[in-house]
Order: structure tokens, then C-alpha cells, then sequence
């Protein structure tokens, strides 16, 4: 034999390392995995089963010491069996023709199996996939994360006489301080701050109806020019994500004047979640000057009516856990609905959202197959949108009859919600 001739012996399957190039055991050609108990070639594999199954009786015309190579494995057959059998391969492991049937009856049968459960399989369609990625793209256009605008507002002024508002705010932001080190260390504790957040406002049901407590004084509201810049670029924004809707700018003008005047402040509310704080009840939007508490927004004019429920409202959203692309459709869903004040095209608009209503369900079978009550908290935050935006239309109307405090208000702000259908 020469130096160059296979070895006669093969590693196991157990013994076998993947790195190694897999050379065939019997010529040395290139081994597809490991055939009758040996590595080999598909050449080897398939003489080797056709000798045993023919039961065949090779003579070797020379010594019976032939080399076997990939190039010389046909000149002789009895030293190529030889070889064979010197590395391990076994006739036992050679299945009968009605074996291999049905295998391949058994691997047929998995394979429709696999198609009929990635057939049932849960799955967005490519028009959905699209729709979503538009509004992915269209929030991102039109959500600064760095809340750079913030320095072009009017700056935020925190002083001020601290009204009956305020000071209930004010102690309201206390309690989430106090619990917030224990927020996240036990499954009770957001709960529980929820459940004083509640007995809280309990405390101030008594004197709530008292004459003393709706006689609040008129002071200089000193974070309302503030935050009316911040609504009012919110407004835009909200615009901005809306025209990017699939199918919004083919509706009439006057439709989607009422869609965006009536949605406005939900959507807005909806997207601040972004930027709502759960360990301290608070906006966060960039450095110090830009977080906003309770209490900053008292100083706005508006009241715990308002803030008690928005701050819930912010909670449990936010413990949702929503991907990005299912706050987004929210958000669409939110500003499309036909039951808006002022809109003639409902059946159109209810399409629109039905499509996206679909596309949210499906996205969630997909990617929260858990979610199953998912859909149906999502779309009870917007009835609560319903009940935070029945209440800030009030509270808006209030501030805008003191003539005092509309003036520092935007003519956008006059514009979308100074004409709202209460």
C-alpha cells in the first residue's frame, strides 16, 4: 500500500469534529456524512448497498492489495468492498426496500405536516407590513426624541402663588417620590402606589364640592405660555404623523379638519407616553427645565379632574409594554375614528381604520402570541382617551373665558381646540 492510502479506520459519530474537512474513509473523496456506520462518500455509500443487496462475490486481478483512490475506486470492485468492510460499514445498517419506502412515506408525511402548521401560522401580509413600516417611519419623522425644540418654547416658569391645585398636586408628587424606591422590586408595588394614589384623592372628595374649593383665585398661571408652546408644536406634529397616514390625505379637507381637531389632544396624550416616567409620575423631556410633574401642570390651569385620571391613564399604558409598531397603530386607530364630531365621510374613515385595527391584530398574534387580551386593553385606552379629552375640552373652556390667560394661549391652540363640538 502507499504511504498516501486512506486509514482503516473511522471515528464514530460521537467523535466526529465539525471543523475537520470530511473526507470519505474508503477513496478519500469528498464525505457526505456517515453511511452504514462510516464516513463516506456518496460513490462508497451506494456501491457498498448494492454489493450487500446483490450479495455479490468480487475477485481482485492482482494481489488484493489495490489502493483505493476517487479516481481508481471502479478498476477494482473486491478491493473497494474490502476496504468497506476494513472501516466499519455494516450490511445490518442497509434498510430493505419496503424500510425505505417507508421512510420516505414518514418524511413526505412531515413535511406536509410542517406546510399545513406554517400554513396556519400567524403572519402579516406584505400590505400590512408595509402600512406599519410607514408609520414607524412617519413617527419617527415627527417625534424628536432629543426634544430639542423645547429651548424655542417660552421658557417654563415654576414660581408662583401655589393654589388649592397645586398644593393637592404637589403632595400627589410627594407620595410617588416616597414609593418610588420600591417601584419594580416587588409585583405589589405599582399597584400599591396606584391604591394610595387613590385614597389620596379620597381625602379631597369632602371639601371637592365645598364653595371654598370651587372659588379657586385667578393667579398668574406662571407654566401656561410654556406648555402652550409645547401643545401647540405637539398639534404640529400630530399633523405631521396624521398626513402620513396610508389614506388620510385622500379624504376631504373638511374630514380631516374634524379628524385632527377632535383627536388631537388623545393622540398627543398617547404619544407623551413616550416620555412618562413610572418611578416619579413624570414627563420627562430632555434636561431638568424640561420635566414636568404634576404640579407644573396645575400651574397650566388644569386640575386634578383632569390629572387623576391622565396620570392612570399614563400608568397603565405604559405597563402595557407596547412595541413601537403597536403604539403607532394605536395612534392611527385613535386619530381614524368615524365617530368623530363634524365627519361626513364615516364609512371611508371606518374603512381606514378597520385596516388598521386588522393590522394591529395581526401584529400581535405574531409577535405577542401570549398577548391575548393585549387588543382589547389597547383599544380600551382609547374609551379612556374619550373620557381624558370630554374633560380637558371642559377645563380648556374654562381657561379660554378669562381673557387673561387665552391670550397667552397659541392661535393654534384657539384654533383646534377653541372650536371642538362639546
Amino acid at each position: 500500500m502507499e504511504a498516501t492510502a486512506v486509514s482503516t479506520s473511522a471515528p464514530g459519530p460521537e467523535e466526529f469534529d465539525r471543523n475537520v474537512p470530511r473526507i470519505c474513509s474508503v477513496c478519500g473523496d469528498k464525505a457526505t456524512g456517515f453511511h452504514f456506520n462510516a464516513m463516506t462518500c456518496e460513490g462508497c455509500k451506494g456501491f457498498f448497498r448494492r454489493s450487500m443487496k446483490r450479495k455479490a462475490s468480487f475477485i481482485c486481478p492482482f494481489s488484493s492489495s489495490c489502493t483505493i483512490t476517487k479516481d481508481n475506486r471502479r478498476h477494482c470492485q473486491a478491493c473497494r468492498l474490502k476496504r468497506c468492510l476494513d472501516i466499519g460499514m455494516m450490511k445490518e445498517f442497509i434498510l430493505t426496500d419496503e424500510e425505505v419506502q417507508r421512510k420516505k412515506d414518514l418524511i413526505q408525511k412531515r413535511k406536509e405536516e410542517e406546510a399545513a402548521r406554517e400554513a396556519l401560522r400567524p403572519r402579516l401580509s406584505k400590505e400590512q407590513s408595509h402600512v406599519i413600516a410607514i408609520l414607524v417611519e412617519a413617527h419617527h419623522k415627527t417625534y424628536d426624541e432629543s426634544y430639542s425644540d423645547f429651548t424655542r418654547f417660552r421658557p417654563p416658569v415654576r414660581e408662583g402663588p401655589v393654589t388649592r391645585s397645586a398644593s393637592r398636586a404637589a403632595s400627589l408628587h410627594s407620595l410617588s417620590d416616597a414609593s418610588s424606591s420600591s417601584l419594580g422590586h416587588s409585583p405589589e408595588s405599582t399597584d400599591m402606589k396606584v391604591m394610595n394614589f387613590n385614597n389620596l384623592l379620597m381625602m379631597y372628595q369632602d371639601d371637592g364640592g365645598s364653595p371654598e374649593a370651587s372659588e379657586e383665585e385667578s393667579p398668574h398661571l406662571s407654566m401656561l405660555p410654556h406648555l402652550a408652546d409645547l401643545v401647540s408644536y405637539s398639534i404640529q406634529k400630530v399633523i405631521g404623523f396624521a398626513k402620513m397616514i396610508p389614506g388620510f390625505r385622500e379624504l376631504t379637507a373638511e374630514d380631516q379638519i374634524a379628524l385632527l381637531k377632535s383627536s388631537a389632544i388623545e393622540v398627543i396624550m398617547l404619544r407623551s407616553n413616550q416620555s412618562f416616567n413610572l418611578e416619579d409620575m413624570s414627563w420627562s423631556c430632555g434636561g431638568p427645565d424640561f420635566k414636568y410633574c404634576i404640579n407644573d401642570v396645575t400651574k397650566a390651569g388644569h386640575t386634578l379632574d383632569l390629572l387623576e385620571p391622565l396620570v392612570k391613564f399614563q400608568v397603565g399604558l405604559k405597563k402595557l409594554n407596547l412595541h413601537e409598531e403597536e403604539h403607532v397603530l394605536l395612534m392611527a386607530i385613535c386619530l381614524l375614528s368615524p365617530d368623530r364630531p363634524g365627519v361626513q365621510d364615516h364609512a371611508r374613515i371606518e374603512l381606514l381604520q378597520d385596516r388598521l385595527s386588522d393590522a394591529l391584530q395581526a401584529y400581535i398574534r405574531v409577535h405577542h402570541p401570549g398577548g391575548r387580551l393585549l387588543y382589547a386593553k389597547m383599544i380600551q385606552k382609547l374609551a379612556d382617551l374619550r373620557s381624558l379629552n370630554e374633560e380637558h375640552s371642559k377645563q380648556y373652556r374654562s381657561l379660554s373665558f378669562q381673557p387673561e390667560h387665552s391670550m397667552q394661549l397659541t392661535p393654534l391652540v384657539l384654533e383646534v381646540f377653541g372650536s371642538q363640538v362639546s
